[in-house]
């Protein structure tokens, strides 16, 4: 017997017959069956949404982390780029809690999101290589004019910002600024969802 035959050998038309009342429901409702089947039968579309909640999740943490452990200060656009994995966590939880049918409308807009996401990063990237001016105002020098130096001072911030031209390197020796890496991974994460969402017009894992 092949591996993971046993998932469907056991009351295999009981199971069958039982599958179309499963397909309209998420994690909590099983078929009637043997118990190895409620992991075989699992549906593609929640495998997905939670796999996009960790890859959202993934580049949070290696944000927040190369704050903490290498020192790096973000600067606007960095800021600006965490914001839709933020969304995307929130769109994939919902895809996890939602019917199918409205779980794939979800994933698609997580797509969509993750698809932003790159776009953002691209912008950034071109920022740093000096294809095109900040867009941001935050990126921009301040300019004072009619005031006075003491007023000068006073407006300046405590903490200067960090100029949205200036790249961070994750990787010591590798010529690949995070925002570049930023733009690779949303690029790929949200390639890999449409791909596979697109390819899920069958109804459960073989």
């Amino acid at each position: 017997m092949e591996p993971g035959a046993a998932c469907f050998q056991p009351s295999l038309d009981a199971d069958i017959q039982a599958l179309p009342l499963y397909e309209r429901s998420g994690f909590g409702e099983s078929p009637p069956g043997p118990h190895q089947a409620n992991f075989c039968i699992m549906q593609r579309e929640k495998w997905l949404a939670l796999a996009g909640f960790l890859a959202c999740l993934a580049a949070l943490l290696v944000a927040r982390g190369s704050e903490i452990f290498l020192g790096l200060v973000p600067c606007a656009f960095c800021l600006l780029e965490r914001r839709p994995y933020w969304l995307g966590m929130a769109l994939a939880v919902l895809a996890l809690a939602l019917p199918r049918r409205q779980a794939r409308t979800v994933l698609w807009l997580l797509v969509a999101v993750l698809a932003a996401a790159a776009g953002l990063s691209a912008v950034h990237a071109g920022v740093e290589l000096h294809f095109w001016p900040d867009p941001l105002p935050e990126c921009a020098v301040p300019k004072f004019t009619g005031m006075s130096m003491a007023q000068r001072f006073a407006a300046m911030p405590a903490r200067p910002a960090k100029p949205c031209e200036d790249p961070d390197f994750l990787i010591p020796g590798v010529p690949v600024s995070m925002s570049q890496m930023a733009f690779l991974y949303a690029l790929v994460v949200s390639a890999g969802l449409a791909i596979w969402l697109g390819r899920t017009k069958g109804r459960f894992f073989r």
